[in-house]
């Protein structure tokens, strides 16, 4: 009984430690060797898609931090939770109606915005369509980035140029990609 409950109590708490973020998320030899399933899965995309992995993992930073349950803040009135502002969720931040577009498009069955796996496959997907739709090649990591908060329809419309917080974290993005890239570069993977 006792061993029964300690095995279990280990099995519990290695499943939390295997959705925690990494340790060190501004080094991406760091991110891989802790997650050695990541650098698979984000390979798998980037061989899909064509989406360069220091990327497809910049961007995820930015959204999510690496969290898998990641959503936005829940807004409150007095002591009541509201809805949120959107329905973003997971290592993307994929929003439902952007999330359902992709499983339809990729025959996506049980699949999981809060799986690894998954999330870097969207951001393949979201990148390679934005690469098709607004002409943004797969390497421009600030303009892949606005397409994906702005959507392709604002990129399009420049909603982002009245956003001067957000270019700055577009720029933010591109520099987290070329130090990802450099990393990339040297890791022994």
């Amino acid at each position: 009984m006792g061993l029964a409950l300690l095995l279990t109590g280990c099995l519990f708490l290695t499943g939390c430690a295997s959705t925690s973020p990494p340790s060190n998320p501004n080094n991406l030899c760091s991110i891989f060797k802790q997650k050695s399933n990541w650098y698979d899965s984000a390979s798998d995309a980037n061989d899909k898609w064509g989406t360069p992995i220091q990327i497809m993992m910049a961007i995820m930073y930015q959204e999510s931090s690496y969290r898998h349950d990641a959503q936005p803040p829940r807004p409150w009135f007095l002591f009541i939770p509201l809805p949120r502002n959107s329905s973003a969720y997971g290592y993307a931040q994929a929003q439902d109606g952007t999330w359902d577009m992709y499983l339809n498009e990729t025959s996506g069955w049980f699949r999981d915005r809060d799986d690894f796996e998954d999330a870097i496959d969207f951001i393949g997907w979201y990148t390679n369509k934005t690469r098709k739709v607004n002409g943004v090649s797969l390497w421009r990591a600030d303009l892949q980035y606005l397409n994906y908060h702005e959507g392709w329809g604002g990129y399009k419309r420049g909603s982002h140029r009245s956003k001067p917080w957000l270019m700055s974290t577009a720029r933010k993005v591109k520099s987290r990609a070329s130090n990802y890239g450099e990393q990339l570069r040297r890791c022994n993977l």
